[in-house]
């Protein structure tokens, strides 16, 4: 594949679905230091963990996309968003009637299946090909990646794609 093909070889489609971003996701927010990254960058500099995850899951493989993903992102806003505030919403109460905390880990687990649709839609992004270009040799550095793609600049964002980056198996290279 070249720098400006939108076709995506075969070969790396395979080895994208043997790795999909779902899984891939929620080891990766399981690791050590990882939610605490995600919490900050999403409350604080409002980056969408959805689509940090999927840059982070397509640096792994070697890849960029700039495609915009509009779908993903009309998702996140319209339907994960509200059952996000919702959920927050019912903290202070929850705490004292469990009717109330009942309904907010149902809405918890809804909040959670919205973000697995989001992840779905951005894996089927990639998996198009659309806007889908090899990493340089050598790949930047992850941290420098998403602080560019995600217009992160402010010090402890920058120390969470860091942390982000370390969580990341160092073993690894791009094919």
């Amino acid at each position: 594949m070249t720098h400006d093909s939108t076709e995506l070889p075969s070969a790396l489609r395979d080895r994208l679905q043997q790795a999909p971003l779902w899984e891939f996701a929620l080891a990766l927010y399981g690791r050590e230091g990882i939610e605490a990254a995600c919490l900050s960058l999403q409350d604080e500099a409002s980056v969408d963990v959805c689509e940090l995850l999927w840059h982070c899951w397509l640096h792994h493989h070697g890849l960029a996309c700039d495609a915009r993903p509009d779908e993903a992102r009309r998702w996140q806003r319209e339907v994960t968003a509200p059952l996000r505030r919702l959920r927050r919403a019912l903290k202070p109460e929850a705490r004292e009637h469990e009717g109330v905390a009942e309904l907010r880990r149902s809405i918890q687990q809804a909040e959670l299946q919205a973000e697995r649709e989001a992840l779905r839609r951005l894996e089927g992004l990639a998996l198009a090909g659309a806007g889908l270009s090899r990493l340089p040799t050598p790949p930047p550095r992850l941290a420098d990646f998403l602080a560019s793609r995600l217009q992160v600049q402010k010090k402890p964002h920058l120390s969470a794609l860091d942390a982000l980056e370390g969580q990341l198996d160092p073993s690894w290279t791009p094919s």
